[in-house]
Formats: structure tokens, C-alpha cells, sequence
């Protein structure tokens, strides 16, 4: 058979390193020797010898996704072999973290990442019940992280002297030195008026960067177990 899908381009190359790889704008390849964590049901294929076992969040974790709708629902992958992740065609992007770097992501953009780093489920400061993202999942140590995002993400610089304000549901992650604190953005009056529709903005501050998607957060799907 001929066809342009056959081409290089759309073909799954033999793995020539270990540890994780861009297959496509749209998938993550991780070739597998020992252990790795992704989230839960993001494994599209894979070949070789290779366990998925579902990862407890413990009382905290499961404690933190109940009360926000939000979560981490992670799975580790055992064994030797190579796995392709993806969700719903979203966007997928590779970071590098080195010793002393501190990521905060959205539980909802984790798509997979090595088992030599560590995360912790925490709050963001100044969110206050409504801050979209009450939880966050912190990142540190030495590895990488597989993030996916709907559409292609906008990276802004933020400095002392030029916070940013971002829209709760729209923000993916930030470095995680920078303050955050809610900003309202409208009057009681105008909000009694019907508003913009954009009321209240997650503020950050300090030296860093934000990082946001081109489109609001949608209503959380059901996990499947």
C-alpha cells in the first residue's frame, strides 16, 4: 500500500534513547526502562513488556480532588518498553526541570513525567474558593515533564515591575517563586450589572513566568477506573 501516511512523518521510529521523546505535536513517546508515572488512561499504544498500576494519592490527595473536582490521577508504568501518551488530541510539550527549578501546574495539563521528580499537591495562596485552581501539583528535582494543553500555549515574563493577571481557567502552570493572590477586576456595581464576565484574575508576582492556554477551562470529565 501508498499513502502519505505511511510516510516517516506519521511512522513509530525504534527507540534510540531512554526516557521521554516528542512522537508528534499531539503525543508523548516514553521509552521505558524501569519505572515512569502518566496520567491515568492517557496510554494510547505500547509495545513490550509493560505494567500500568494505579497510583494512590493517599488520604491528602484523594481529600484535595474531592473538595475541587480537580486532581492528579496518576498511574506508574513498570518494566521495559516504549508507550505513547496522549488526551483528546490536546497540544503536548516536554520541560526540562533542573536541581533548584520549581514548576506549579494544573493537574488537568499533567500528561506523564520521570520518576525522579518530585511533586506535592498544594494550595495556591490567595485563591480563595473560587480560584479555579485551588489545588496545584508542584514539580521539583531533576527530569522530565510532559505537559499537553489545548491549542498552543502563551508563555509570558513576569518581572517586579510587570505583574501579570491571568484568568483562573486558563492558566496551565508558573514558576513557582512568584506570589499569587486573587485580583477583582470589576466593580460590585458593574458585577450587578451583568459584568464582562471576567470578574476576578489570578495575580502574579515577582520574577518568573505564567504560563496560559487560548481557551477556558471546560467542565471536568468523569475519571474513568
Amino acid at each position: 500500500m501508498k499513502s502519505e501516511l505511511f510516510s516517516e512523518r506519521h511512522l513509530a521510529q525504534p527507540a534510540t534513547v531512554a526516557g521521554m521523546t516528542e512522537q508528534n505535536s499531539k503525543s508523548l513517546k516514553y521509552t521505558v526502562d524501569g519505572e515512569m508515572l502518566a496520567r491515568q488512561g492517557a496510554m494510547i499504544a505500547y509495545r513490550g513488556n509493560l505494567q500500568f498500576e494505579r497510583r494512590s494519592q493517599g488520604v491528602g490527595g484523594m481529600l484535595k480532588r474531592a473538595v475541587t473536582g480537580e486532581g492528579l490521577p496518576l498511574m506508574t508504568v513498570r518494566g521495559q518498553g516504549e508507550a505513547w501518551f496522549a488526551h483528546e488530541a490536546q497540544s503536548c510539550f516536554i520541560v526540562d526541570l533542573e536541581p533548584g527549578d520549581a514548576l506549579t501546574i494544573n493537574g488537568r495539563n499533567v500528561l506523564c513525567f520521570d520518576a525522579s521528580l518530585s511533586y506535592e499537591i498544594k494550595t495556591v495562596k490567595g485563591s480563595g474558593i473560587s480560584g479555579g485552581g485551588l489545588f496545584n501539583s508542584v514539580f521539583t528535582g531533576h527530569g522530565r515533564l510532559g505537559l499537553m494543553c489545548e491549542g498552543e500555549p502563551l508563555v509570558i515574563p513576569v518581572s517586579p515591575k510587570a505583574p501579570v493577571y491571568v484568568d483562573t481557567d486558563a492558566v496551565v502552570g508558573w514558576t513557582a517563586s512568584l506570589e499569587t493572590s486573587l485580583h477583582r477586576s470589576q466593580s460590585i456595581g458593574s458585577m450587578l450589572r451583568g459584568g464582562s464576565g471576567e470578574a476576578v484574575q489570578l495575580l502574579l508576582q515577582g520574577e518568573g513566568f505564567v504560563i496560559v492556554r487560548p481557551s477556558e477551562a471546560a467542565p471536568a470529565k468523569p475519571q474513568q477506573h
